[in-house]
């Protein structure tokens, strides 16, 4: 499997990295990445801004665990971050 095949199958693999991105620029106000990565260190969650990035970006996969979190801390539900059900 070459890298591009690789890359293609994690972009496939991260379905809420686009609707992280969406909550945190519709929350009054805007979260920036550095807010968040703050919201998710009071969750014990610790995710870089390198890893938020690729989260956003479609490059790393988002563990269950990071899901919940990444809700709590957008304050959205988990449903809308898996499915786009409902309001951001």
């Amino acid at each position: 499997m070459s890298i591009s095949s690789i890359i293609l199958f994690v972009e496939k693999r991260n379905i809420v990295g686009i609707r992280v991105r969406q909550a945190r620029k519709a929350a009054k106000p805007p979260i920036t990445q550095s807010d968040l990565m703050a919201r998710l260190q009071l969750l014990d969650m610790n995710i870089d801004q390198s890893g938020l990035s690729k989260i956003e970006n479609g490059q790393r996969p988002v563990s269950d665990t990071e899901v919940i979190a990444l809700a709590k801390a957008l304050k959205v539900s988990v449903s809308w971050l898996l499915e786009g059900a409902g309001d951001c």
